[in-house]
């Protein structure tokens, strides 16, 4: 018998070897980090569907990924069993097996058997989902339904097809080990049955759950059935509302139907994506090797949760926008770790030759800029976007609108959060999840490009000139790129918290019922705030956080490096967000890195070398530090107040930043509700006093002693937030200095904005975002909000004796030579 074993395990051996001169594959979830098996407890492997090239597969990956073998055999029972895996369900038959239900097998059966008679061995089940190609399946293409590995089952002769084709392409993916003993229990203690029927029922359970595991892994692999591109325009022309606006259309216009019809096939053929897995599959091979030319690696965090919540939604991915690489990035990475790629709503400035139509078959939809004024395009559009959702696809799209160019969260549009809440109030059978993810670069590709459009320069048509033009970035390093899930938001729980009784209303295409804007709003804001949950902190980010609250952007190498650890050792203590992350090493690590990619300078010293900012560093590198200031807020506001006041009551600064802390919040996305935030004040003063930082005495809180090294760490630290602050007290300035009820918004927000730039020549402020007319705009419309001012009859801004209080308050923070130096350009202006 073992020579009979010896010689069957030769055979295999060389099959395998033989069957991988064809096959390649792509493995996720083989990490032993991942996995986290149990070294003491047997393993068990589980595939879907009876197959020896499976089989063959199997042990391969198994082999490479330094995994318990597949072919050794499962110490279950006084026997135990043959071979360390099984399939779920077997076809009966052996050449030519019969088309009828699979049926479960007999090792699954014999190893719950023999489980289920020895309690205290516990095996470690393993699904391991294997498709020979990734190609969804086509409605109208017979041949890649007969060919490609989709939803059914194959035959021998398919399946030697499919490999043939399809077998370079070979997707394996590894899933957490499943404990065979927590469901035997689990039977035992939900039925009452005898011991034979109890391992009856546990099999069926077992097999239930792998049932349902296998399609859902399908499900978010394969994505949806895909209806060809021309059919799927057509549907929309044929859908009811459509032609309601084609007749209007046609009637206002005095116009054939037939031309405002063929109008709409052509704006339809211009949204809709063409998604292609051959290009699919290019793109992936082209950018894995663009990314190893320009980055230095993606580090990916929290995508388990995506694979998960991609087996039973329609996934709706909501980004940062720093770059346009973020398109091909998040599709990238998806399909690297086994996740069907989404469909991208991208510019119709995108929609250029050549850029347009491989983004198109990369799965981006385009879609023009505005479009309330074009009723017809606005239906196509809506109708495309339904169609999507209520078919389960994943879609994704910037809440931002635009790419972001100090580094900082901007206000999100909520026009297309508007559009996915319609549809899904149309049709809530397919659930929908939104996915913030937060893409954190070290350094940007378009950084030198966003200074020049801070600075007034206009900013660039995108063109295939400027394509190639950037090509150049090939020859220079970017850094590490980190790829953040954060914590998903379900829109179906979202509505039920914020309109209990909705799923009571009937809606259609054109109802929009009175309370959605105020969702809509809420959700946006939702998604920003939970995006800046999953931040990332990197060497670059933090060396320009510390050397920009310096007064000449430089400091003592060894001083800053010890200054990086305590403010990320800081933030470990009382960690912002479950989601965030933080880099490898120490401060000393970080600021080597820094200076090799060439963002900071070394001045040889003999006491010491100094690490400075120099030239156009100093002013991107405020990029870099905006991508995190959010993170240091509520600490940065405490440490502010003792600038110039060595000692305060413990309730005076919790008052005092309870008070400032909605304009905060606003601005930056903080997540903490305004019931919270006393709390989290609370815990930040005492990180603050264990760290000496701060000191207690009786009910009032003091500053280190001036000149110490922890009051210079307090210093700094309240440098963080004091720009901001400065750039509040400078509108309030310009509306004091005019009186009440003298200027409107507008001209408030204009003469602001100039008052800034103006602060900032005079007192060598390198951040073009001081002086951003954006969050002056909505500084404004905060103290609206917040009852600090209001508008008369004529739109003209009145304020109240609140105000006042305002400005007495920034004298605890502000100098009094920067507040002076407001008033008195103020009043020169």
């Amino acid at each position: 018998m073992s020579h009979f074993l010896g010689l069957s395990s030769f055979f295999f051996t060389i099959l395998r070897r033989m069957l991988f001169f064809w096959v390649k594959t792509e493995v996720v979830g083989n990490e032993k980090e991942f996995l986290q098996l149990d070294p003491d407890k047997p393993v068990c492997y589980v595939l879907q569907y009876s197959s020896f090239s499976s089989r063959l597969v199997l042990e391969q990956e198994c082999l490479a990924a330094g995994l318990p073998s597949s072919q050794a055999p499962l110490p279950v029972g006084n026997k135990g069993i043959r071979r360390s895996f099984f399939f779920l369900y077997s076809r009966q038959g052996q050449w030519f097996r019969k088309r009828q239900s699979p049926t479960v097998t007999q090792r699954l059966k014999q190893m719950v058997h023999q489980a289920a008679e020895n309690p205290e061995l516990d095996v470690q089940v393993v699904p391991v989902s294997l498709l020979w190609g990734r190609e969804p399946e086509k409605q109208k293409s017979i041949f890649k339904m007969l060919w490609s590995d989709n939803w059914s089952v194959a035959g021998r002769l398919q399946k030697f097809l499919i490999i043939l084709l399809h077998g370079r392409r070979t997707f394996v993916q590894f899933s957490k080990p499943i404990s065979l003993q927590s469901i035997i229990n689990e039977t035992k203690d939900a039925t009452s049955g005898d011991e034979e029927n109890n391992k009856e029922i546990a099999t069926r359970k077992l097999a239930r759950i792998l049932r349902v595991h296998f399609r859902r892994t399908r499900q978010a692999i394969l994505g949806p059935d895909l209806s060809h591109r021309r059919t799927l325009v057509q549907s929309l022309i044929h859908s009811t509302v459509v032609k309601d606006v084609i007749r209007e259309t046609a009637k206002e216009e005095g116009i054939a139907p037939e031309k405002v019809k063929a109008r709409a096939i052509k704006y339809g053929d211009e949204i809709a994506s063409n998604l292609s897995m051959t290009v699919i599959r290019f793109l992936s091979r082209t950018l894995s090797w663009v990314w190893n030319k320009i980055y230095n690696g993606i580090n990916v965090r929290n995508v388990e949760t995506v694979q998960k919540i991609a087996q039973e939604n329609a996934v709706v991915y909501v980004p940062c926008h720093r770059s346009h690489i973020d398109y091909l990035l998040l599709s990238y990475v998806l399909y690297k770790h086994g996740v069907m790629v989404p469909h991208i709503a991208a510019g119709i400035n995108l929609n250029m030759p050549v850029v347009g139509p491989l983004l198109r078959r990369g799965g981006a939809f385009f879609m023009r800029r505005s479009f309330k004024d074009n009723k017809l395009y606005a239906a196509i559009f809506n109708e495309y976007l339904y169609q999507m959702f209520s078919k389960g696809y994943s879609v994704e799209y910037f809440v931002e609108g635009g790419r972001s160019r100090t580094g900082r969260m901007l206000q999100p549009r909520p026009g297309m959060i508007a559009m996915t809440v319609r549809s899904y109030l149309r049709n809530s059978s397919k659930p929908i999840a939104f996915v913030p993810v937060y893409v954190g670069y070290e350094k940007v590709l378009e950084g030198r490009t966003y200074l020049g459009e801070l600075r007034g320069k206009k900013k660039e048509k995108e063109s295939v000139f400027g394509l190639f033009k950037s090509l150049s970035n090939l020859r220079k390093s970017f850094g590490k790129v980190n790829v953040n899930f954060g914590d998903p938001i379900y829109l179906s729980n979202f509505l039920d918290q914020k309109q209990p009784h909705w799923k009571d209303q009937a809606y259609d295409s054109e109802y929009r019922p009175k309370w959605l804007n105020g969702v809509v709003d809420d959700l946006a804001n939702e998604i920003t705030t939970r995006i800046n949950d999953a931040s990332s902190i990197n060497p670059i980010n933090m060396t320009g956080l510390i050397l920009l609250s310096t007064a000449k952007q430089s400091m003592d190498e060894k001083i800053l490096a010890s200054q990086m650890d305590t403010f990320c050792n800081l933030l470990k203590q009382m960690p912002y967000s479950p989601y965030m992350s933080y880099p490898d090493g120490c401060g000393k690590d970080w600021l080597q890195y820094a200076e090799d990619m060439g963002l900071v300078s070394r001045q040889k010293q003999s006491l010491g070398d100094i690490i400075t900012l120099e030239g156009n560093n100093a002013t991107l590198m405020t990029y870099y530090r905006n991508n995190i200031l959010h993170l240091y807020a509520i600490p940065a506001l405490i440490a502010s107040l003792f600038q110039n006041n060595p000692m305060m009551k413990r309730e005076r600064v919790v008052f005092l930043i309870d008070s400032i802390y909605p304009y905060i919040k606003a601005e930056l996305f903080i997540h903490w509700s305004r019931e919270e935030i006393p709390a989290v004040i609370e815990q930040w003063i005492d990180i603050l006093t264990s760290n000496d930082l701060l000191h207690v005495e009786g009910d009032s809180l003091c500053r280190p002693s001036t000149g110490s090294a922890n009051f210079v760490l307090l210093s700094v630290l309240a440098r963080f937030i004091i720009q901001t602050i400065e750039r509040y007290y400078i509108s309030i300035a310009v509306l004091r200095n005019h009186g009440s009820g003298v200027m409107n918004a507008a001209e408030l927000e204009e003469q602001s904005t100039q008052m800034a730039q103006r602060m900032s020549i005079l007192y060598g402020l390198n951040a073009p975002e001081f002086f951003d007319k954006t969050l002056f705009r909505n500084f404004i419309t905060n103290l609206k909000e917040n009852d600090i001012i209001t508008e008369d009859e004529e739109g003209k801004l009145v304020y109240t004796e609140k105000l006042g209080g305002v400005v007495e308050d920034a004298k605890l923070v502000l100098n009094a030579e920067m507040r002076q130096g407001v008033l008195q350009v103020t009043t020169l202006s």
